[in-house]
C-alpha cells in the first residue's frame, strides 16, 4: 500500500467521507431534518380550514402523527437484520410519500381524501422519523458508547432545532405559506437521508483522545445556532422582514448547520498528517539478543491466554445465540447495564415504570405542542405570533435535549447522581407550563412554550439514554423504539379523549349562546381562556403523577448509578488496543527474524 505521503488527494477525500467524524456530521444533518412532526402546530390550521375539520378531527390527525412518530418498532426490528443504508432509504421514501400526499390534498390538487386516508398519510410521513433516528442515532451511540449521553443530547438536540430551521428555510424559499411548508418537509429530509445513506455505518469501538473536545465544539456551535434562531424568531415577530432578509437569515442558519463539517475535515486531516509522519520516519535497525527461553515461554503464554479468551468469548456468544427461545429466559434477567433480550427488557419492572412516566410526560407534552396553534387562536394571538410559539418550543426543545445529555453526563460522572432523578425534574416542569395555559395572562403562553419545549426535550433524550444504560446496546435499535410506545398512547388519551372533546364542548357552548348550531358553521372554533382551562388542569395533574412514578425508578436504580456504568466499554476498548498491539509486535518480531 502506498504511504500517505505519496497518496493522491482523492484518498484523503475518501478518508473524510468514510471517516468517523464525517459520519457524525452527516448524522447531525439527518437529525436536523427529522423533526418535521414538531411543525404540526404551524400547518395544522391550514389543514383544518382547507378540509373543514373540527378540533376533535384535527386532534385525531395529530394523534396519528404522534403514533407514526413514536411507534418505531418496525424500524428497530428492520435495523437488527438489514444494513443501515437500507433503513435510511426506506425512511426517505416514506417521508416524501406521506407529506407529499398531504400537500396534494391541502392544495386541492387531488379530491378531498377521507379522514382515515389523511391519518394514514401523516402517520407514514411521521413514521419516517423513526427510520432516520434508528439509522443514524443508534449507529452513533454504538460507535461512541462511552459518550452516549453527550452524543444523544446533540443528536436529539438537532432534531429539536429542526422546527425552527425549517421555519427559516420555508420563509426564504416559499414565503409565509403554510401549504408550501408541508411540501418542504416532504422533499428536503428525504433528500438529506439519500445524500448520506452510505456514510452512516457501524464502526469498531476505539478510543479517541479528541472525542469529548469535539463533542463540546459541536455543542458550542449548536447552542450558538439555537440563540441565532431564537433571535431571528423574536425579531421576525416585531419587524417585517423582506424576502431578501429571509433569504439572508436562512443562509446564515444553513452556514451554521454545515459548520461541523469543517471540524470533521480538521480531525481527519490531523489523522492523515499523523499517518504521513509515521510513514516518513526512517526505520531504526535494532540488534537484539535472542530471547531467553523463559521470555519465549512468557510470550507464548500471553498469546495462548489471548487466544483462550477469544475462544471463550466466541463460545459465550454462540451459546447466547443458541439460547432457547424467550420463554425460558424472560425471567432470568441479567444485571442492569448488561445486554437484555427484547422480551426481558419489555417485561421488566424498570421498563414498566418508564412506560408509565412516558405516558404521562411525553403524552402531555405532545398534547400541548399539537394544540399550540389553537391555544394561540383562542387567546387572540395573530398567526405570525402563533408561529413564534412553535419556533420557541422547537428551540427550547433543543436546549432541553443538550442540557439533559451534557449536564446529566457530567453530574453522573462527578457525583454519581442517577440520571433517573433528572427524569423526575423533567416531569415537574411542564406541569407549571400547563397551569400557565389554564390560567393565562399577558405573555404567559411564551413562558409556557419555553417550559413545555425544554421539558419535552429533556424527557425524550433521558428516556433514550436510560434505556441504553439499563438494558444494554445489543438490541438498542428495537428497545429505544419500544420505549417510546407509551407516547402516542398518552397523546391519544390526553389529546383526543380529553383536550379535543373539552375544546369542542366549550365551542358548542359558545355557538349555543349565539343561537347557532354545529351545522351552521364550517369550522368549530372556541375563543377565550376558558377553552383550554379544564383540560390543561387535567394535564398538570397527569404530569405530577408521572413525576411521582418516576421517583420509584430513582430508588430502584440509585445503587446501580453509583457504580462505574461504562467500565465494560473501556475494558472492551483496552482489549482491542492490546490485541492490535500484540499483532504489531508479532509482525515486528517476524520481520526481525
Amino acid at each position: 500500500m502506498a504511504a500517505p505521503s505519496s497518496s493522491p488527494p482523492w484518498r484523503f477525500a475518501v478518508q473524510v467521507l468514510l471517516g468517523r467524524w464525517f459520519m457524525m456530521f452527516a448524522s447531525f444533518l439527518i437529525m436536523a431534518g427529522a423533526g418535521a412532526t414538531y411543525l404540526f402546530g404551524v400547518y395544522s390550521k391550514v389543514i383544518k380550514s382547507t378540509l373543514g375539520y373540527d378540533q376533535t378531527t384535527l386532534n385525531y390527525l395529530g394523534t396519528f402523527k404522534d403514533v407514526g412518530a413514536n411507534v418505531g418498532v418496525l424500524s428497530g426490528l428492520m435495523a437488527e437484520v438489514t444494513p443501515t443504508w437500507f433503513v435510511l432509504l426506506i425512511g426517505s421514501v416514506m417521508n416524501f410519500a406521506g407529506y407529499f400526499l398531504i400537500w396534494l390534498a391541502v392544495s386541492n390538487k387531488i379530491s378531498k381524501p377521507s379522514t382515515w386516508m389523511m391519518c394514514a398519510f401523516i402517520c407514514i410521513g411521521a413514521n419516517s422519523q423513526n427510520f432516520a433516528n434508528t439509522g443514524s442515532l443508534v449507529t452513533c451511540v454504538k460507535n461512541f458508547p462511552e459518550s452516549r449521553g453527550m452524543m444523544l443530547g446533540l443528536m436529539k438536540g438537532f432534531v429539536g432545532l429542526s422546527g425552527a430551521v425549517f421555519t427559516q428555510l420555508y420563509l426564504a424559499i416559499y414565503g409565509n405559506d403554510a401549504k408550501s411548508l408541508i411540501l418542504l418537509i416532504g422533499w428536503l429530509p428525504a433528500l438529506i437521508s439519500l445524500m448520506f445513506t452510505f456514510n452512516i455505518r457501524p464502526m469498531r469501538i476505539s478510543r479517541h483522545p479528541n472525542e469529548v473536545k469535539v463533542l463540546y465544539e459541536y455543542l458550542y456551535i449548536s447552542v450558538f445556532m439555537a440563540l441565532v434562531l431564537m433571535g431571528l424568531t423574536i425579531a421576525q415577530k416585531y419587524v417585517t422582514f423582506s424576502h431578501g432578509a429571509y433569504v439572508a437569515s436562512a443562509s446564515f442558519v444553513s452556514f451554521l448547520l454545515f459548520l461541523p463539517c469543517f471540524i470533521a475535515v480538521r480531525e481527519e486531516l490531523a489523522t492523515w498528517r499523523l499517518k504521513k509522519k509515521e510513514a516518513q520516519q526512517i526505520p531504526t535497525i535494532v540488534v537484539e539478543q535472542p530471547p531467553l527461553e523463559s521470555d519465549d515461554a512468557k510470550v507464548v503464554s500471553e498469546i495462548e491466554e489471548v487466544q483462550e479468551n477469544s475462544k471463550n468469548t466466541r463460545a459465550a456468544a454462540t451459546e447466547e445465540n443458541n439460547d432457547p427461545p424467550c420463554c425460558t429466559t424472560i425471567f432470568q434477567k441479567p444485571k442492569r447495564g448488561e445486554d437484555y433480550t427484547i422480551l426481558q427488557a419489555l417485561l421488566s419492572v424498570d421498563m414498566l415504570i418508564l412506560f408509565v412516566a412516558t405516558f404521562c410526560g411525553l403524552g402531555c407534552s405532545l398534547t400541548a405542542v399539537d394544540n399550540l396553534g389553537q391555544i394561540g387562536e383562542s387567546l387572540g394571538y395573530q398567526q405570525h405570533i402563533i408561529s413564534t410559539f412553535v419556533s420557541l418550543v422547537s428551540i427550547w426543545n433543543f436546549f432541553g435535549r443538550v442540557f439533559s445529555g451534557f449536564v446529566s453526563e457530567n453530574i453522573l460522572l462527578k457525583y454519581k447522581t442517577p440520571r433517573t432523578l433528572m427524569m423526575t425534574l423533567s416531569l415537574l416542569l411542564p406541569s407549571i407550563g400547563d397551569l400557565l395555559i389554564a390560567f393565562p395572562f399577558s405573555g404567559s403562553v411564551y413562558v409556557a412554550s419555553l417550559l413545555i419545549g425544554f421539558s419535552y426535550g429533556m424527557q425524550l433524550t433521558l428516556l433514550f439514554i436510560i434505556i441504553s444504560e439499563l438494558f444494554g446496546l445489543k438490541y438498542y435499535s428495537t428497545l429505544f423504539n419500544c420505549g417510546q410506545l407509551a407516547s402516542p398512547i398518552g397523546s391519544y388519551v390526553l389529546n383526543v379523549l380529553i383536550v379535543g372533546k373539552m375544546y369542542d364542548q366549550e365551542a358548542l357552548k359558545q355557538l349555543a349562546s349565539k343561537g347557532m348550531t354545529r351545522s351552521m358553521v364550517h369550522e368549530l372554533t372556541c375563543l377565550g381562556p376558558q377553552c383550554y382551562r379544564k383540560s390543561f388542569l387535567v394535564l398538570a395533574c397527569v404530569n405530577l403523577f408521572g413525576a411521582l412514578v418516576s421517583l420509584v425508578l430513582v430508588v430502584r436504580t440509585w445503587r446501580y448509578y453509583k457504580t462505574d456504568i461504562y467500565k465494560r466499554f473501556r475494558d472492551e476498548m483496552e482489549a482491542n488496543e492490546r490485541k492490535q498491539q500484540q499483532m504489531a509486535n508479532n509482525i515486528n518480531a517476524a520481520a526481525q527474524h
